[in-house]
């Protein structure tokens, strides 16, 4: 949960036992290393801490009796004292050389036990909250307590049973006594700060953690598992239960080739005033894929689209990718380097390219097709589908180019299983129909845009293709979507969309059905906007790096109000892990990095193999070989229902308005000129 902005002393408890087995294997563990159980406890609450944390220095409190100086032991009265004790785990340390840390720390601790902890404070001078208690926020107690029952001479003893309601003075309070052959005791923890079933799990890591050092003090502390067996099964594959049904041998051109003979008169395109039906639309397409064909354009080969939003556009895509090569998107707004280079990285055997456009790509030495010229070569070759000629769901269906740290884009390669995969199943999840209508808005240039535009089509819907220029026209552009039934948008721009409907008088987009936002971390608020001003509307958030073929998670927003950054359950062409340093997976609530797996990973970064082997890794939770993971630098933890909750980044990468930027990139080519020595990158909102 959220931490409270004042301090709730409201607490609850959970038991903890430690079996007569785990103890005895946890004194064993004490006798090697010279350590007391207590110590040997502490030193596994510390490693659970940390996880739970992602911090390798934690401070953990423990109270100490204050009856070191015989002079007091006589005396009645309460001389407890708090100690702080600092656990640095850093450095990988293994269990052994831990323990030799904490017992060292634990000894110091012990003899400036008569300071009081009110003077460490003051020393110290932590900043205050009113959120938590300075110095340390977890306590470990132990008691020895000595057998047997109480007695005293000419009275009558009795037990009082436990108040019910328990205060919590820390946000975790661990309580510890050795019982017969056990231990046994209670976390007693803040209800504003904790849920009962989050700190029953933290009870069962310490468990696990204890077993796993018990069992090897050989290993670095940062690989011992805090996973129970049924926790594992929960988070590797329950949470993953979703794989779907769909015809992983059907490629996209051929599903719209199916839907083209279901609907041929119906509208498939619009553009300002023109209409395409999906027959005239196929026919186009038929035609210039046939022609590329004649251009030795087949399996893996790669086509360049220079284009604006047009018609022209999407009968160039369809086209290539029914002639069987693999599309790459150029942006005609990029910089002319930029464009220079992509042409040159992807080697493409052909360019297609509006008429106005053609001098953006003439870098590009291989044969140029003006898209909308008079009379294309193409224009008297059959109309029919040219078929699949040695093409497989495991050749290429397209080349995006994304930011790189190095200066330099990088090319991600996506195969035709992997769109079709996620067009499939995003086909299902959100159920677009005959009735559908979608706005097309995203640049070509980003993977979103086949949601926008490929996805309608293969479901029978029609799609408006928006000129550049309309969308950051916010007024003009609700116009334009008067008519969706569908809407996707970066953060930013759906953002002023919502503003504007609600501004207008009466309210408009009352056809919508769905509201797409993703491409960037999305505000809870915004959700919150977005519901109001599409109250028909079922609002969903969009997870997916070009890595991962479009999409791979969402989340949809139900009755409860948004309070958190949401990634989403894994959709069914998906699988998706949050992974700890070191490759651990990471229990329910703790933080890690995603890692995807599924049909929608990307074959490669072309031409890279280096970054390829670093952010591609081996699948260890797959059973057939050869598969991989795609660790995407996206900061999540688990929620308890199931859901990807977002946390940041682990690197450097931002998004700017759905724009994916390194800022490495940027740094790098500053560092080129001649008058920079160094130059640093900030992301500054306005």
């Amino acid at each position: 949960r959220p931490r409270p902005a004042k301090q709730d002393f409201a607490g609850a408890s959970v038991n903890v036992e430690l079996d007569e087995a785990l103890v005895a294997g946890v004194a064993a563990l004490s006798r090697r290393h010279g350590t007391t159980p207590f110590v040997t406890v502490l030193t596994g609450w510390a490693v659970v801490l940390s996880r739970l944390s992602g911090q390798d220095d934690v401070v953990v409190g423990t109270p100490a009796s204050g009856r070191g100086s015989g002079q007091v032991e006589g005396l009645i009265g309460f001389f407890v004292n708090t100690l702080a004790l600092r656990v640095e785990l850093s450095g990988a340390p293994t269990v052994a050389e831990l323990l030799g840390r904490v017992r060292e720390r634990a000894l110091e601790a012990q003899r400036h036990q008569d300071v009081p902890f009110e003077q460490v404070v003051e020393r110290v001078r932590p900043a205050r909250s009113l959120a938590h208690t300075p110095i340390f926020q977890a306590m470990l107690a132990w008691q020895e307590m000595p057998g047997g029952a109480l007695e005293l001479p000419g009275l009558d003893v009795v037990r009082l049973d436990a108040v019910e309601e328990e205060a919590a003075h820390f946000d975790l309070s661990l309580g510890l006594a050795p019982r017969g052959g056990r231990i046994e005791g209670e976390v007693i923890y803040p209800t504003a700060l904790f849920d009962r079933a989050t700190v029953e799990r933290h009870v069962g890591h310490l468990r696990r953690v204890l077993e796993e050092m018990a069992a090897d003090d050989s290993q670095p502390v940062d690989r011992l598992d805090l996973l129970p067996a049924a926790e594992r099964r929960r988070v590797v594959e329950e949470f993953n239960d979703r794989r779907a049904e769909y015809p992983r041998e059907t490629l996209v051109h051929e599903q719209f080739e199916a839907q083209v003979e279901r609907t041929p008169g119906a509208a498939a395109l619009v553009f300002k005033d023109e209409t395409l039906s999906y027959a005239e639309l196929n026919a186009r397409a038929n035609r210039l894929a046939h022609h590329l064909r004649s251009l030795g354009v087949g399996p893996d080969a790669r086509v360049g689209i220079c284009a604006e939003p047009s018609l022209e556009m999407v009968m160039g895509l369809l086209g290539v990718l029914k002639a069987g090569g693999a599309y790459v998107p150029l942006d005609p707004g990029y910089p002319a380097e930029r464009l220079a280079y992509m042409l040159a990285d992807s080697a493409p055997a052909a360019v297609l390219v509006q008429t106005h456009l053609r001098d953006r790509v003439e870098s590009a030495d291989v044969p140029m097709l003006e898209l909308d010229a008079a009379a294309p070569a193409w224009a008297s070759l059959p109309a029919t589908d040219p078929g699949r000629a040695g093409l497989t769901p495991d050749h290429l269906a397209y080349v995006i180019y994304t930011s790189g740290s190095t200066g330099r884009p990088k090319g991600v390669r996506v195969s035709h299983g992997s769109l079709g995969a996620t067009l499939a199943v995003a086909g299902d999840a959100f159920g677009f129909g005959a009735g559908d209508r979608m706005p097309s808005l995203a640049s070509f240039a980003f993977d979103i845009w086949l949601f926008e535009t490929l996805l309608p089509l293969l479901g029978g819907g029609t799609v408006r293709l928006v000129p550049r220029e309309r969308v950051p026209d916010v007024p003009r552009l609700v116009e334009d979507l008067a008519w969706c039934t569908a809407l996707h948008a970066v953060p930013a721009l759906m953002r002023r969309i919502v503003e504007e409907v609600r501004a207008t008088p009466g309210g408009v987009l009352g056809t919508l059905r769905h509201a797409f936002v993703g491409g960037d971390a999305v505000a809870p608020d915004l959700l919150e906007e977005m519901r109001a001003a599409f109250p028909a509307a079922v609002v969903h958030v969009l997870y997916g790096p070009t890595e991962a073929a479009i999409i791979c998670a969402a989340h949809r927003l139900g009755g409860e109000a948004a309070a958190r950054q949401m990634v989403g359950r894994p959709l069914g062409n998906a699988a998706l892990y949050v992974v700890e340093p070191g490759g651990r997976v990471a229990p329910v609530g703790v933080a890690g990095e995603l890692w995807l797996g599924g049909a929608s990973v990307a074959r490669d970064y072309l031409g890279r193999p280096g970054l390829t082997a670093e952010r591609f890794v081996p699948d260890p939770f797959s059973a057939q070989p050869g598969t991989r993971l795609y660790r995407t630098g996206d900061r999540v933890r688990w929620l308890a229902s199931g859901e990807l909750e977002f946390l940041g980044r682990t690197d450097h990468q931002v998004k700017v308005r759905g724009f994916r930027i390194e800022p490495g990139e940027i740094e790098a080519r500053l560092a080129e000129h001649a008058g920079v020595r160094e130059a640093v990158v900030l992301v500054r909102e306005d």
